[in-house]
């Protein structure tokens, strides 16, 4: 077991995120009349050597993928480093980039011996290009503003050809700032008050480039080299290590979200269950960040600050309150004001849960698993137990947006649901195949299963599903999942004779790398293609680039051999009767109507999601479209339960919750699946065992 390594989640990759969970505070005066002159000449810290070195053996001697770090591999690190300081080619042109080819198929050499000079000149240019963008978005507040023109702002740019001349950005940095005017206006602010929030804003960002520290440069750098080898790889710098530390620890006090930056924004891409962020029901993954203060102070604007400082201003202790302006998901939407009371994030918030749904045809238990956190199995046994004492028809297990955990929990769970045999295949990167089996003769729960899966589903909720799925043990129900089908461990860089022979270096950081990919017993791999539920949840799917295949360097799909084992049931003779009886159901539910059309909406428009119109009243109008669909659809939704329509939607009850009509679907599905399962119920654990537990 002790070869068994945690399949961590996806959040945990990137460089940049941060765990607002802290307890600091730092108080931020306002940039203003930054020259380019004062940015910093960055250059490597004598420990870069040390760190580039160590984590370059780690990936080239330990990592799954074999790749020579030759100069074809140089390249494309090389032009990976130029995309991640320029994703959407907004600062660089041709040119910049030719200056530096000559250096491009060395970087490999440069990694094993230590030497970062390259990037940090790189890095440099990167810098004085930024400043410079900003310094011209200035001058651009002087101009007239006219929102009455026609014309539009393509976001999506990671995919054209850089530009040639300065020009070319010029004119999309004209639109750019035009648009940052527009979303201001649009909030009812005047030309005076647009300028003097921009000029901050601006000011801002160009005080976060002078402040730009070595250790920047270098991590940029040092992920340009993991991102090239597989998606999951990562440097974690010492600040990031130490939150990544800390996440993993499940011990918190902040609000309970997790942070990284897109371009300027800071974006919120999850939650902890039970968190502060969570619990408010008025944030969604995607939201951004635009401004942080304090109780009975101001907010300021933080769109372009350094993620760590915006990190440091939501920090707090329990029972402190930060106020913070979300500007929600989507480019029309308008900004809005929450004030958000700091808690401790314990352990149990993320633990699974039993709930009980009760129905006219009978109860059904709900186990929501957030995370396949250490302790997971104990925990769940327990709840299998209280579920066998209270006569239910089926147990749902929710495993939606849950992005994965530990390998060894998924195996010991996939085992309170089946007697013994295999549950998941992993291969190393030696080739080598091993089959982790539940050994024992227990079942927990032997009734009707159904789990619920979406296209966030990840990792070790991918093997769970795939196993109950190949035994037939349980009916999968919902959409693809998100196809990650492999293994990453964290590492310290530092050795732990440094402490003595080097008592004067700072901290070194981390590596998570890829060291096993992990395969169904069915032999397929759950990489790329991830787990294709019994029964779609909706008739139409999201049209999008959400999973593993859409990443550019994700390690590929293949098959070991089929591992010996026995299915339980014959879910595939029953399957058409199930389908016909949901597909019926859900065409006369109010809330699945509204789920496909927003899909069919979204698949519409899908090519024109990041093409923003600069006229004021086509944005209006937009708005006012969408908040006239949400009103009609909220007050449907009121006459249903009896319940008086409002003329607002700020108008709408706090305690008022939309169902989950997803999982109330899956109740009826599990209800219906009932009637077809064998007649088995209770558990194969011995009486005393059962006794111990329900006494626990």
């Amino acid at each position: 077991m002790k070869k068994i390594m945690r399949c961590l989640s996806d959040k945990y990759y990137l460089s940049v995120t941060i765990f607002v969970a802290g307890l600091l505070f730092v108080n931020l005066a306002q940039a203003k009349n930054y020259n380019i002159d004062q940015l910093p000449t960055l250059e490597a810290d004598p420990i870069h050597e040390v760190v580039a070195r160590r984590v370059t053996n780690y990936f080239t001697q330990s990592h799954f993928r074999d790749f020579d770090l030759d100069s074809v591999f140089s390249s494309k690190i090389f032009d990976r480093y130029f995309k991640l300081l320029d994703n959407n080619k907004t600062i660089f042109i041709k040119s910049d980039l030719d200056q530096f080819r000559e250096k491009q198929t060395q970087l490999g050499i440069e990694l094993k011996s230590g030497d970062v000079q390259t990037a940090f000149d790189i890095y440099n240019l990167s810098l004085r290009k930024r400043f410079e963008r900003y310094q011209y978005a200035l001058k651009l507040l002087a101009e007239p503003m006219d929102f009455n023109v026609d014309e539009s702002v393509d976001f999506k740019r990671e995919d054209i050809a850089w530009a040639t001349t300065e020009d070319e950005l010029n004119d999309f940095w004209r639109k750019r700032v035009k648009y940052d005017e527009l979303s201001l206006a649009l909030t009812g602010k005047n030309e005076d008050q647009i300028r003097e929030t921009l000029t901050k804003r601006y000011n801002q960002i160009l005080r976060t480039l002078v402040q730009t520290k070595p250790e920047d440069a270098f991590q940029v750098f040092m992920n340009a080299f993991a991102k090239e080898i597989d998606p999951h790889t990562s440097y974690l710098a010492p600040r990031i290590k130490r939150d990544f530390d800390s996440e993993m620890s499940l011990s918190f006090e902040g609000i309970g979200a997790t942070l990284n930056q897109e371009g300027d924004y800071t974006q919120i891409v999850s939650f902890v269950t039970g968190g502060p962020a969570e619990r408010s029901k008025q944030l969604a993954i995607g939201d951004r960040i635009t401004g942080v203060g304090q109780k009975g102070k101001a907010i300021e604007d933080v769109i372009g600050w350094r993620l760590d400082d915006i990190v440091e201003k939501i920090r707090g202790p329990k029972g402190t309150s930060v106020i913070l302006e979300i500007l929600p998901a989507g480019n029309n939407s308008k900004p809005k004001i929450l004030e958000l009371k700091r808690d401790k994030i314990h352990f149990e918030d993320r633990e699974a849960k039993l709930t009980i749904k009760k129905t006219a045809r009978g109860n059904i238990g709900v186990i929501e698993i957030p995370s396949f956190y250490i302790g997971l199995t104990e925990k769940v046994s327990k709840l299998l137990i209280e579920a066998n004492q209270k006569q239910l028809k089926g147990i749902v297990i929710d495993l939606r947006n849950n992005g994965g955990g530990s390998l060894a929990e998924v195996i010991a769970l996939t085992g309170l649901f089946i007697d013994k045999g295999p549950v998941v295949q992993v291969k190393d990167n030696m080739q080598h195949v091993t089959v982790y089996d539940d050994r024992d003769d227990y079942t927990y729960y032997k009734g009707p299963v159904a789990v619920m899966i979406n296209r966030y589903s990840a990792s070790a909720s991918e093997i769970f599903s795939a196993a109950l799925q190949d035994y037939d043990r349980a009916v999968i129900v919902g959409e693809n999942t998100y196809g990650k089908g492999t293994v990453q461990t964290s590492r310290n860089i530092a050795y732990p004779i440094d402490a003595k022979i080097h008592p004067d270096w700072s901290e070194l950081g981390g590596v998570q790398y890829t060291i096993q990919k992990f395969y169904r017993i069915n032999g397929g791999s759950t990489q790329l293609k991830g787990v294709e539920p019994d029964i779609e949840m909706s008739t139409l799917q999201y049209v999008d680039e959400t999973g593993e295949r859409y990443l550019d360097n994700a390690l590929p799909w293949d098959k070991v051999s089929v591992a010996n084992y026995k299915t339980f049931f014959d879910i595939q003779s029953v399957l058409p009767e199930l389908t016909r009886l949901h597909k019926a159901r859900i065409a006369q539910d109010p809330e699945f109507n509204y789920l496909e059309q927003d899909i069919a909406d979204y698949n519409a428009k899908k090519d024109q999601l990041y093409v923003v119109s600069l006229n004021k009243v086509s944005r209006e109008k937009e708005q006012q479209q969408t908040d006239n669909k949400l009103l009609l659809r909220m007050n449907e939704r009121l006459k249903r339960e009896n319940l008086p329509e409002i003329k607002s939607l700020d108008d709408l009850p706090k305690d008022f919750k939309i169902r989950d009509a997803y999982l109330d679907e899956t109740v009826e599905i599990l209800l219906d699946f009932e009637k077809f399962y064998p007649k088995v119920t209770g558990s194969s654990l011995p009486a005393g065992l059962q006794l111990i537990n329900l006494n626990k």
